[in-house]
């Protein structure tokens, strides 16, 4: 079995985050978030599906930047909100 590669890898690109203290809309907000998400397009930071606001799904849908990683500490993974699998 050949497992393919996403095709919205081509996507990432070296981004900055733009908030490193926290999500870029419960900032702006004055809401509370769970854990964070880099937006591996732009570097937008979004709040993950267990915060109250969901601001990375939000970003990836509104902005068409489907793959996100982990803005956690100690954590190395990404997500693709397109396929909703770790890539």
């Amino acid at each position: 079995m050949t497992t393919l590669p996403d095709p919205h890898l081509s996507m990432v690109r070296p981004v900055t985050p733009r908030t490193p203290q926290g999500c870029e809309d419960c900032l702006r907000m004055g809401t509370p978030w769970v854990h964070l998400r880099l937006c591996l397009t732009c570097g937008h930071v979004g709040c993950c599906d267990s915060s109250p606001m969901r601001h990375a799904r939000a970003h990836a849908a509104a902005d068409a930047h489907p793959i996100v990683r982990s803005f956690q500490p100690g954590e190395d993974w990404r997500w693709c909100f397109v396929h909703e699998s770790m890539v």
